[in-house]
């Protein structure tokens, strides 16, 4: 009898399911009916999948009640942060099948002066069966930002979710099974890390994984050992910037909701604000007065909910014990904001950069305020981290040229968010946020490998490529390379 492991409701501490724990065995298994469904998946043409997906986003959002309710109940966001997750699902979903066969379209390459007489494309080919590791945070918007794409591109796709969300993983397997022309083609499974490092270490063709920076790197590591290439979607520390002639009200409005929203547990959630010091006392009032508005309660009850992953309330902790003995001090809220396992919105301002609190990630709804004295200082700070997932900035005319000079991979401005819901641009970071891009054509195309295929056209009377190449020939080709440079290419 397989082992198992119990999900529970964060708020109450409650089990509601228990699922199987995988062996290594069970997952190879799943993979291998994975790889023999994925010829016909790929022999349903662009059209076939495009029908399948299309109809999968139909079966989701029209039972969206019972999915919004079962993340609930295994993250403990309210009800309406489920729904808005399972709608922006939805449209991605509709996005990557409608669009899947322009972006993998063979191109055809000009072949230069001296290649004139070949003709030279590039194709695009799905490969094979794509392994998704998701988490738990928007355990179902996230992972399907692969999952989509990868089906989209023709792949097969085995799903690990969250030990948190398995209820939720399973659902998304269930729901698609629902439509599905034939078996294997998006399979679930379940377990704890050993599950998990078995995927990484299965015969799939690429993996995609969603979580912290620690874990991605254990992550690249396992997949290395079978040259086996990730897209790393880690964590972040994303900055807002305010500058004098911003919004204010707009400003706080969106910044206390990305910083507080999923009880802070989000990858791309406002954790450090660099407000121009002509505005910070205006900025940081207007922030207390909408925070002492918010509480922390089970669905139904609060703004929003419990800390999903009970080790998280440690970090919160530590990260707040950390900002007040550096030298940070409250704006709002105290040590007694922790009320296991909820945690009451906290704002802290004046923390020094070399504190924990502005270094690591805290996933939690805790947000930094410092005062800048310019938005040279405020891009330097924000630069300054080893994290460069998302930004926000906050700023009538100069949103753009700050923009240009921060160093992540996704920028809103005077929006908050905002990228993650457009479906037709890339998400992703850098440095320690990961590598590799989920959504967009550049989410397409990571779930893909490039196939060059050069043909003669022309035969030319030249001996070129061959052992009967002439020195006549050779001192054409170097007169003809000193001459072209690339032009003609």
């Amino acid at each position: 009898m397989s082992k198992t492991f119990n999900s529970f409701n964060p708020s109450t501490g409650e089990v509601v399911g228990r699922y199987p724990i995988m062996t290594p065995k069970e997952v190879a298994s799943v993979v291998e009916q994975a790889r023999e469904a994925s010829d016909g998946w790929v022999k349903l043409g662009f059209s076939g999948r495009k029908k399948t997906l299309l109809a999968w986003s139909t079966y989701i959002i029209n039972n969206v009640e019972q999915i919004a309710q079962l993340i609930s109940l295994e993250t403990g966001k309210p009800l309406s942060d489920s729904r808005l997750e399972v709608s922006n699902t939805v449209n991605h979903i509709g996005w990557a099948a409608r669009h899947a066969e322009e972006i993998m379209r063979t191109s055809h390459r000009a072949p230069g002066a001296l290649m004139a007489n070949m003709s030279a494309t590039v194709e695009r080919s799905p490969l094979g069966v794509v392994g998704v590791i998701g988490p738990w945070n928007y355990p179902i918007f996230t992972p399907m930002g692969s999952i989509a794409y990868a089906l989209a591109a023709g792949n097969t796709v085995v799903f690990k979710p969250s030990e948190y969300t398995p209820g939720v993983g399973m659902w998304i397997n269930e729901s698609f099974n629902a439509i599905a022309p034939f078996a294997g083609i998006f399979t679930t499974i379940t377990g704890l890390g050993e599950t998990g490092n078995a995927l990484c270490t299965s015969a799939i063709n690429k993996l995609s994984f969603t979580g912290s920076t620690r874990t991605a790197k254990l992550v690249a590591a396992a997949c290395a050992t079978q040259m086996t290439p990730v897209v790393l979607e880690c964590g972040g520390k994303d900055p807002v910037i305010v500058a004098a002639d911003a919004h204010i009200d707009r400003a706080v409005d969106a910044t206390i909701w990305s910083a507080m929203a999923n009880a802070g547990q989000s990858c791309i959630g406002a954790e450090r604000v660099y407000v121009d010091e002509k505005v910070a006392d205006i900025f940081i009032e207007k922030s207390i007065a909408l925070a002492s508005t918010l509480t922390a309660a089970a669905p139904g009850e609060g703004n929003y909910g419990a800390s999903t992953m009970p080790s998280q309330i440690g970090v919160i902790s530590s990260h707040i014990k950390a900002a007040i003995k550096d030298g940070g001090r409250f704006a709002y809220g105290s040590m007694k904001s922790i009320q296991e396992p909820f945690v009451q919105p906290v704002i802290l301002v004046d923390v020094p950069e070399s504190s924990a609190a502005v270094r690591e990630e805290t996933f939690g709804p805790i947000i930094i305020i410092n005062r800048v004295k310019s938005m040279k200082e405020a891009i330097e700070l924000s630069n300054n981290s080893r994290y460069g997932l998302g930004a926000n900035i906050w700023s009538k005319r100069q949103g753009k040229k700050i923009a240009s000079q921060l160093h992540c991979g996704m920028v809103a401005i005077n929006s908050t968010f905002s990228f993650a819901a457009i479906s037709s641009v890339p998400f992703g970071g850098v440095k320690d946020s990961g590598y590799g891009r989920i959504h967009g054509p550049e989410g397409l195309l990571e779930y893909t490998y490039a196939r060059t295929v050069v043909r003669t056209r022309i035969n030319l009377p030249l001996k070129i490529l061959s052992f009967k190449r002439t020195a006549g020939t050779d001192r054409l080709i170097v007169r003809a390379s000193k001459f072209l440079k690339g032009r003609l290419g």
